[in-house]
């Protein structure tokens, strides 16, 4: 609503999601994967993820999105990322980097866990944690592909509202 103010603990390392079900807010980790958090808040800054879908929603496992062509062997015109692999666990709200095969192959697309998912740990790189709107992430329509699928409709760094 007009005139409404949000703080937020540190708004330079917070992302705000607005998704065709709602708001997402997610906690970014410079600690764990500062180069990632660069970039996603760099494509963010460029507007790159407007208009995203959720191309591969896995029930009880997770939603990935940051292709922009939806089929999700896409990416950004940067270079693909090193991996910054840690021991922080992939539980629920947890923001991780996708990526193929190839460790250091993360760019721009990225997934949120519904659940705990131990095989993932210290083989991909987390970058965030959603803070707000996990119910919102849990109302993403489920598939794999998606048909009609939800998608981010602006994604920001919240210094910047």
């Amino acid at each position: 609503m007009e005139g409404d103010t949000v703080a937020y603990e540190n708004p330079e390392d917070t992302l705000v999601l607005e998704t065709t079900k709602g708001k997402v807010v997610i906690k970014l980790r410079p600690d764990l994967a500062p180069g990632h958090v660069a970039r996603y808040k760099e494509l963010a800054r460029e507007k790159f993820y407007d208009g995203v879908v959720f191309h591969r929603v896995i029930d009880g496992f997770m939603a990935q999105t940051g292709d922009p062509t939806g089929t999700g062997s896409g990416g950004s015109d940067k270079p693909d990322l090193k991996a910054e692999f840690s021991a922080e666990p992939h539980k629920r709200g947890t923001v991780s980097a996708a990526r193929t095969g190839n460790p250091n192959s993360a760019n721009s697309q990225f997934f949120i866990c519904f659940e705990r998912a131990p095989w993932l740990d210290k083989q991909y790189s987390v970058w965030g944690e959603v803070i707000e709107g996990m119910d919102v992430i849990d109302q993403i329509k489920k598939g794999e592909p998606v048909r009609d699928p939800d998608s981010i409709t602006t994604m920001r760094v919240a210094a910047d509202l």
